[in-house]
């Protein structure tokens, strides 16, 4: 016999081009939606349904992260420093450890609490292959305890540990003044120890591992195009379409990466992707700040996605991405946090009033994204990045009933004008504290701002006890310090173009 619910809202958002319908209900059995409609109504046609909700909330289709790294305890309480993203991947190597599964339910916390349903999570293949795959699993089975939806793509680097230029890291040592490069060598792993036949069968090992699951899945990613080969992108390309996979990768997301592709191939970035014939709708890039005209028509021409990270691109100083071009341009686009919020603190709902505001272009006439726009990209936009847009960011009959209960209290206080959109009004107000309950496949997984599958407070208490007698890499702290500024001026010798970073920014909008 199938369980049915009804979730009661004053306002059911169904999408982002419907209206908002007012004193609604949305049935719900099993694991789907079966109806939406006037509360009064589906409350006399199942009379025995379990309700959720009331006249004081609103139900949204659960927002879609389009691009996650479960960091755990906050960056910024483990004492890593925003900088620019090139010196700032180097002070990662010295973060103290966390347990895989304790830090990716701290995380998956912190997405339920604002309304996030749906994750794509660049993780890592740590060492061996043996290694790797209990890693990975552990982070699986903290999302499917969390009762979260993600796709886990993990990742791992065949070239340049420390530069993002392929093949540059022995010329960069080599810079280095004597005795330095001996340090680097003994203390920084300059090689992947886990080989592209182990990395291509571990992933497919996994993939058929959880092929049947309903909210786990598995896809390839590969870090960025300058820490793979060609030859191995194209290898997961082919194999990803044989098996039905999807790919992520980060790419453009700092001006230095902008650089890089010419230097390394003569050609942009995406220009070169698409000779080599990997891009298509299974495939996404994390950041696209630096795209060009050029290559969002070939992003929209081949139906490759782009997961903009507005927060993250802040922190990390690489620029302002052109999402006003990719709207325009038809690209497929989520929104991604990255695991570096503006606030570091995980709040997709205010990802969607960043992304709003910042791209508000200062002429009249000229593209701004509307609130509608960024709701959709964080919704349906996600939905279709993951290959999910039949099932996810809607709610309709016959989607997955993954959905969102905001508590209207303090959203609408102390006055609200009946005129009001609520959409507007749930995007401008609602903040991660306001997300009551969240269902994902019609399971309650988080149920008065807390989840249901595990104790948050327990998991947090675990997490500062190993961190506070986690070994602390002294010897390697002092090697990455003395390292920074020679990475740095390694970078500031690279060929710039004629056209300044900011006027090439400036020029974009």
């Amino acid at each position: 016999m199938l369980n049915t619910q009804i979730i009661r809202a004053r306002w059911v958002i169904t999408d982002a081009d419907s209206p908002a319908l007012a004193d609604g209900a949305v049935v719900v059995e099993s694991e789907a939606i079966r109806e939406v409609g006037d509360w009064s109504e589906l409350r006399k046609r199942y009379p025995k349904a379990q309700v959720l909700g009331s006249e004081g909330h609103a139900v949204m289709p659960g927002l879609i992260n389009a691009h996650h790294h479960s960091f755990g305890v906050p960056l910024s309480l483990q004492g890593v420093a925003d900088d620019l993203l090139e010196p700032w991947m180097l002070n990662l190597k010295a973060m103290r450890q966390q347990d895989s599964q304790l830090r990716t339910l701290f995380s998956a916390a912190q997405l339920l609490r604002s309304g996030v349903t749906a994750t794509i999570d660049m993780t890592t293949a740590r060492g061996s292959a043996e290694r790797s795959n209990r890693f990975l699993r552990s982070q699986l089975e903290a999302y499917e305890r969390a009762g979260l939806r993600v796709a886990l793509a993990p990742c791992t680097t065949y070239s340049s540990f420390l530069i993002s230029g392929r093949g540059e890291d022995e010329a960069f040592l080599n810079s280095l003044p004597a005795g330095l490069a001996d340090r680097v060598r003994e203390t920084i792993s300059l090689s992947e120890s886990l080989d592209q036949d182990d990395y291509m069968g571990l992933i497919e090992d996994l993939h058929t591992a959880y092929k049947t699951h309903p909210r786990l899945e598995i896809w390839f990613g590969p870090p960025g195009p300058q820490w793979v080969d060609d030859a191995l992108m194209q290898r997961i390309a082919e194999r990803a379409a044989n098996l039905g996979m999807g790919i992520q990768t980060h790419g453009l997301e700092s001006f230095y990466e902008k650089l890089e592709g010419p230097r390394s191939t003569g050609k942009r970035t995406v220009v070169h992707l698409r000779d080599l014939g990997v891009l298509g709708p299974r495939f996404s890039i994390a950041h696209g700040v630096w795209l060009t005209k050029e290559e969002i028509e070939i992003l929209a021409e081949t139906g490759a996605g782009v997961s903009h990270n507005p927060s993250s691109n802040l922190r990390l100083r690489t620029g302002v991405a052109p999402l006003n071009m990719l709207l325009q341009a038809g690209v497929t686009t989520g929104l991604g946090m990255d695991g570096t919020t503006i606030n570091d603190d995980g709040d997709m709902l205010q990802e969607m009033r960043l992304a709003l505001r910042l791209h508000r272009t200062p002429h009249l006439g000229a593209p701004a994204p509307a609130i509608r726009d960024i709701f959709r990209i964080a919704t349906q936009g996600g939905a279709r990045l993951m290959g999910h847009e039949q099932t996810l960011g809607r709610i309709a009959p016959g989607y997955k009933a993954d959905l969102v209960l905001v508590n209207l209290k303090n959203v609408t206080w102390p006055w609200i004008a009946p005129e009001a959109d609520p959409l507007d009004i749930v995007v401008m107000r609602a903040k991660g504290g306001d997300v009551d309950t969240v269902l994902v496949s019609g399971e309650i997984v988080l149920q008065d701002g807390m989840p249901t599958g595990f104790d948050i407070e327990a998991v947090g208490a675990e997490l500062a006890a190993g961190l506070t007698t986690a070994p602390v890499r002294s010897d390697l702290q002092a090697v990455l310090d003395e390292l920074k500024p020679h990475l740095i001026n390694w970078y500031r010798a690279w060929d710039v173009p004629a056209l300044d970073p900011y006027e090439a920014f400036n020029s974009r909008i």
